[in-house]
């Protein structure tokens, strides 16, 4: 059954709560090497403060998440190593920064959370995905992670390359 704009979902947000999601969201850009090079353990939602033509830099560019991170400083969280490009370079302000480090909108209890899990030894803050809601607001997913093993790395690649195998074995067998 295909799902429309008026149904909601239920899914757990950080702090192990049952959220309803009700909102359909337009995906701009997704960190799929995160998935890669490290094993996901919560992910998180939050709001980015921005500029007016930072947003529709982002809504028309994207902006590469990869080598991106997020960070706590003071009981805030920001958004490190983004450059979003200004919309318009010739009528930009002139002290624009594109790779200025950007403010996320959490609540106190999961950034006190977040500064807890993050001092654990090996585990980092890593955006997924950054998408629009319905409302045109724009929000990152990010993630608790622990960064795999190179041995790690191998077994998920000799388990996928089995899986299309098993897929191209059905395939023309079926």
């Amino acid at each position: 059954m295909p799902r429309t704009p008026n149904q909601s979902s239920l899914r757990l947000d950080g702090t192990g709560q049952v959220k309803k999601l009700t909102k359909l969201m337009k995906v701009l850009t997704e960190n799929k090497k995160a998935y890669f090079n490290y094993e996901i353990l919560e992910k998180f939602e939050a709001g980015i403060v921005l500029i007016g033509q930072e947003v529709k830099s982002l809504k028309t560019r994207g902006v590469n998440l990869a080598g991106n991170y997020i960070i706590l400083k003071d009981e805030e969280a920001f958004w490190v190593g983004a450059n979003i490009s200004p919309y318009q370079p010739k009528n930009a302000p002139p002290d624009y920064n594109p790779e200025r480090s950007r403010k996320l909108l959490l609540k106190k209890s999961e950034i006190k959370y977040l500064i807890g899990k993050s001092q654990q030894r090996g585990l980092t803050l890593v955006p997924l995905r950054l998408y629009t809601t319905r409302s045109g607001k724009i929000k990152i997913d990010f993630a608790i992670a622990k960064g795999k093993k190179r041995f790690d790395k191998r077994e998920q690649i000799k388990k996928r390359e089995m899986e299309r195998e098993m897929e191209r074995e059905l395939k023309l067998r079926g």
